[in-house]
């Protein structure tokens, strides 16, 4: 059974400062916390969702095979539909990241991001997958989600890495936070949240 995170303890990650869709951000969030615990078919997944400013970002982006959600309705593609997020589970097992749109719908998915590290500060230890999210949320308005196959949830803004989402609590007890700065940690049942404040 998969303990859905509270408002309160994405109260950092969801907030007027991100700019975008909260509402969009928090299910988005929520189904990046259920593919870092569940994985598919016994083994861990990592992928990319792509929060907001999607016409932006599918100009610096581009498929990597035949985008699967192409040729479906807008209303059959919304992030909350049950449907919709068993979809991205199994689609989460292929390269590439999911681009969501402010509104909620998942407009595609194994996408390739053009990623640059220039201007960018990304902790080391962190791989390709967050050096593409941090670059993405720095050349456009959006927010990126990052499953890490370790089960880790990272979210970066303006290029930053904003938030560490760690769902397993015995995971807390081996993992090294990439987080600099100030740091709040929320725990609520089996998630922790660990969010860089502004100092």
């Amino acid at each position: 059974m998969t303990t859905t995170p509270t408002p309160d303890i994405l109260r950092e990650i969801c907030s007027e400062e991100r700019s975008v869709n909260l509402h969009t951000l928090k299910n988005t969030v929520i189904l990046a916390i259920e593919i870092a615990r569940e994985g598919r078919e016994g083994r861990k997944v990592g992928t990319i969702f792509v929060v907001s400013d999607s016409k932006n970002v599918l100009t610096k982006s581009r498929c990597l095979i035949l985008d699967p959600l192409k040729g479906y309705a807008d209303e059959e593609k919304i992030i909350t539909s049950s449907d919709v997020r068993e979809t991205i589970k199994e689609l989460a097992q292929l390269d590439g990241a999911f681009i969501v749109s402010d509104a909620g719908v998942v407009v595609s998915a194994c996408r390739y991001i053009n990623a640059t590290s220039q201007g960018l500060d990304i902790p080391l230890g962190l791989g390709s997958r967050h050096m593409a999210a941090a670059s993405i949320t720095l050349e456009t308005n959006a927010v990126a989600v990052v499953v890490s196959e370790s089960s880790i949830v990272r979210i970066f803004d303006d290029g930053v890495l904003i938030s560490e989402i760690i769902p397993e609590l015995w995971l807390f007890s081996n993992y090294s936070m990439h987080l600099s700065g100030n740091v709040t940690k929320r725990t609520d049942k089996d998630l922790t949240v660990l969010s860089r404040t502004e100092e």
